[in-house]
C-alpha cells in the first residue's frame, strides 16, 4: 500500500489517521448507542479515502522521444493557452499553456522538457485562487528555467493556490534533468504554467484533463544553433 503513497503524504495520512481514531473511538466509547458516531465514522471513512486519493503517487513512466517534446507537468485541466510578452526572463512573446490542479488531481509534478536548468527561485506572494489569471504573477510560486540541447529554452512555474500553502521542488539550479523524470510536489489546490517558444506546436486543447508522463503537451520547434546564453531574471 505504502508503495501507492507519494512520499510528501506520508506524514500528513498518518496524522489524519490518528487523530480520526482517537475522534472515534471516543465517540463509540461515550455515545455507544448513538446514531452520531455511526455517523462521524462514515464522514471520517470518506475524508481519509479523499486524502488517500491526492496523495497517491501515480506509477507512471514517460515512454516518449527524450527531446523536442514537452511532457504534461502534472495530471489537471488545461486552462490556459494564450501567448504573451513573458518579460521577467525571455523579454519576448511565449505561449503560455497553464494546467489547473483540483483537489481530486494527484499533485506530483514531471519534468517537462529534457535539458539543464539554467534557474531555479522561489517567489513569496498571494494565495488567489489558482485558476484565476492573476494567480500566475501574483501568487506564491517557484521558476524553473530548463535550456534544452536543441530546442530552446522554457520556463515552467508551480504555484500555489487559495488553500495550497507548501511547494516542494526537488531539482536545483544547474540540474541536468531528464524528461518525465519527478519534478516535485503542490500541496493541495495549485496549478503549473509552462511558457514555450513562440513557434511551438500546441498538442492539447482549452478545457481538456491531462495527464503527466501520458499526454504530449507541445512539439518544440528545432533550434539552427544551440543557444549561446541562457534567460536572466531581470532585477
Amino acid at each position: 500500500m505504502l508503495q501507492f503513497i507519494h512520499k510528501e503524504g506520508k506524514a500528513a495520512l498518518a496524522k489524519v489517521f490518528v487523530v480520526l481514531l482517537i475522534l472515534n473511538g471516543v465517540l463509540f466509547l461515550c455515545l455507544p448507542n448513538h446514531w452520531f458516531p455511526i455517523t462521524v465514522l462514515v464522514i471520517s471513512i470518506v475524508l481519509f479515502a479523499f486524502t488517500l486519493c491526492f496523495y497517491r503517487k501515480p506509477r507512471r513512466v514517460y515512454k516518449g522521444k527524450l527531446h523536442g517534446l514537452v511532457n504534461v507537468p502534472t495530471d489537471g485541466k488545461v486552462v490556459v493557452i494564450e501567448k504573451v510578452f513573458e518579460r521577467q526572463f525571455f523579454n519576448e512573446e511565449r505561449i503560455q499553456v497553464s494546467i489547473f490542479m483540483s483537489l481530486f488531481n494527484a499533485h506530483a509534478n514531471w519534468v517537462p522538457v529534457s535539458g539543464k536548468i539554467t534557474h531555479l527561485s522561489h517567489v513569496s506572494g498571494n494565495f488567489w485562487a489558482a485558476y484565476l489569471p492573476k494567480s500566475s504573477h501574483e501568487n506564491e510560486h517557484t521558476n524553473i528555467v530548463i535550456e534544452t540541447p536543441n530546442h530552446g529554452t522554457i520556463l515552467t512555474k508551480q504555484i500555489a493556490g487559495a488553500v495550497a500553502r507548501r511547494i516542494v521542488t526537488y531539482v536545483h539550479e544547474d540540474d541536468e534533468v531528464l524528461i518525465g523524470s519527478p519534478l516535485g510536489f503542490i500541496k493541495l489546490g495549485s496549478r503549473m504554467d509552462i511558457f514555450l517558444p513562440v513557434d511551438s506546436e500546441i498538442m492539447v486543447k482549452l478545457g481538456e484533463q491531462v495527464w503527466a508522463n501520458v499526454t504530449i503537451l507541445a512539439r518544440l520547434p528545432e533550434m539552427k544553433s544551440p543557444e549561446t546564453k541562457s534567460p536572466k531574471m531581470k532585477q
